[in-house]
This record gives C-alpha cells, sequence and structure tokens, in this order.
C-alpha cells in the first residue's frame, strides 16, 4: 500500500493532469480487507495522536478539497473516528460573511489552525480561493482588493500572486511546526451523479443535496482545470498533495489513513523525557504515596 500512495503525490515542481488518475483505482484489494486494515491503521494514528499531544512542539493539519459528493465528511468520519476528539479540531469551511470579507483571504483560515500537540481538519480551506474563485472570478470583487474592481482586471498574474501567498503562508507553518498534508478527493462525474441520484432518491439523504450543486456540474471541466493548476503551483515539499482515487469510498479512507499513519511515522514522535531533578521529584513523591496508610 505504501508504494501505491507514492503514486498519489503530486511531486512538487511536475505539472499534474487529472487524466493521470483513475479515480476507480482500488488496488489488488476487496472492500471487507481494506475495512480491516482502516481499523489496524486507527489504532497507530491514536497511538501517533497521544505522542503528538505529549510532545507539544508541533501540529497537523489535514486539508481535505474536493467536488461536491466526492466523500469528505465520511472520510472525515470514518479515517478519524478512532482519534481522541479533545485533541482534534473539524472545522468546515462555508462561503466568506462580511467580517471575513473585511480581511484578507487568510484570515479565517488562520484563526482555525490547530494548536500545538493537536489535529486540525479543515473541511474545504484557502484553497477555495483559486478554486471556486477562480471558476467564479466575480467572487473576488467581494474582497474589495485595491485595483481589482472589475472581473477583466482578474488575470494570470493575480492566480499567480494568489498561489504564491499560499505557498508562503504553508512555509511559514510548517517552518513553525505545523505539519500540512493535503487531500484531493477526486470522484469522477459519472460517480457523482450517482451520488446525487442516491441523496434524491433516499429521503433521510435529501438534505444532502442543494440545487446548485447541479450548476456547479455543468462547469465540471473548468474546475477540473482550476485544480490542477492550484495543485501544480501549490505541491510543495513540506506541504504536498495528495490525488485519491474517491469512486471507491472505502479505498480512498483506507489511502488517506495510510498517508496519515506514514506522516506521523516520519516525524519519529517522542515522549517527553523528564529531567533528572523532575524524574527524582516523582520517585519521592511515589515513595510517600506507598507510605500511605
Amino acid at each position: 500500500m505504501k508504494d501505491e500512495i507514492e503514486q498519489y503525490l503530486a511531486a512538487p515542481g511536475k505539472k499534474v493532469s487529472l487524466k493521470n488518475y483513475d479515480t476507480r483505482y482500488r488496488g489488488n484489494l476487496e472492500k471487507e480487507e481494506g475495512k480491516e486494515r482502516l481499523e489496524e491503521i486507527k489504532l497507530k494514528l491514536n497511538a501517533a495522536q497521544e505522542t503528538l499531544y505529549a510532545e507539544n512542539t508541533r501540529s497537523v493539519l489535514i486539508i481535505f478539497q474536493a467536488m461536491d459528493a466526492a466523500g469528505k465528511d465520511s472520510a472525515i468520519q470514518h479515517v478519524m473516528s478512532g482519534l481522541n476528539p479533545q485533541g482534534c479540531q473539524v472545522y468546515s469551511f462555508k462561503a466568506p460573511n462580511s467580517e471575513e470579507y473585511d480581511h484578507d483571504f487568510l484570515w479565517r483560515h488562520c484563526k482555525a489552525l490547530p494548536e500545538k500537540g493537536r489535529i486540525g481538519i479543515h473541511n474545504r480551506s484557502h484553497y477555495e480561493n483559486v478554486l471556486v474563485c477562480k471558476v467564479h472570478p466575480e467572487y473576488v470583487l467581494n474582497e474589495n482588493i485595491p485595483g481589482y474592481q472589475d472581473v477583466k482586471k482578474i488575470d494570470n498574474a493575480f492566480w499567480k500572486k494568489r498561489y504564491d501567498s499560499i505557498r508562503n503562508f504553508e512555509q511559514h507553518l510548517n517552518e513553525n511546526g505545523t505539519v500540512i498534508i493535503k487531500i484531493f478527493l477526486y470522484v469522477s462525474k459519472e460517480e457523482q451523479k450517482q451520488r446525487f441520484l442516491d441523496r434524491i432518491n433516499d429521503p433521510a439523504k435529501n438534505w444532502k443535496f442543494a440545487s446548485g450543486d447541479i450548476a456547479e456540474r455543468k462547469l465540471w471541466k473548468q474546475y477540473m482545470t482550476a485544480y490542477e493548476e492550484a495543485i501544480t503551483a501549490t505541491s510543495t515539499e513540506n506541504a504536498p498533495w495528495y490525488i485519491i482515487p474517491a469512486d471507491q469510498k472505502w479505498y480512498a479512507r483506507l489511502a488517506i489513513s495510510h498517508i496519515l499513519a506514514e506522516t506521523f511515522k516520519k516525524l519519529n514522535l517522542k515522549f517527553p523525557v523528564l529531567a533528572k531533578e523532575e524524574a527524582k521529584k516523582l520517585d519521592d513523591i511515589k515513595a510517600q504515596l506507598l507510605d500511605e496508610e
């Protein structure tokens, strides 16, 4: 599985073409075996989280991006279910409100960053500003950026600056102890159609469907181009993108769990070792407790 995960890494400095990725891929696994492996990895993630919390020098930020119905919510639910909720925080970003528009586009995401020792999960993220905003550049006008009061001004140079801002932002976070993992759940247009139909046909899932999803579906090609350009411009050594096949939800969850486990392994996390003076204090306290009647 480790070798398979490498093929989903968007290599820094190389142009991404989504046609080279198979959304239906499931490896040589069967669904039940995949589920069993996921449960095993959850135990490793739980242990890694405890060490991350104890070490308290680094934080982990996991970013999920995808088209509607790609399985972001369920992936977060299943992969992260073994973690201690006290050390984990999830933010689901919607369209910016008036206060958020009064700040730069990274402001609200800075506010949601995980503290040291914690895992932060961003369901959608600052990348919306180079994805949905690139498909709908008129949204950028709401930011009231000097010199950009006309959609015609929002050109390639504008997007290059925005990619630069994102890379610099993530480099700053990394240099200060935040490990960044970026997941793009790549679902096919055909599978999205089926999942939309499932939501419509099942009354219990009707609430998940929004009529606006169909309007965005018509812009599929534009979104795929936006994803290719954003991933190409922002996949770096310290903040890599992983393009995960998402037509099989169980496989996507397993792939994500492996990426997280491998990332934690590379961190070489250790429980803190007490100084001799502190260790002696513990020995003294232990002796006092044992002497109690």
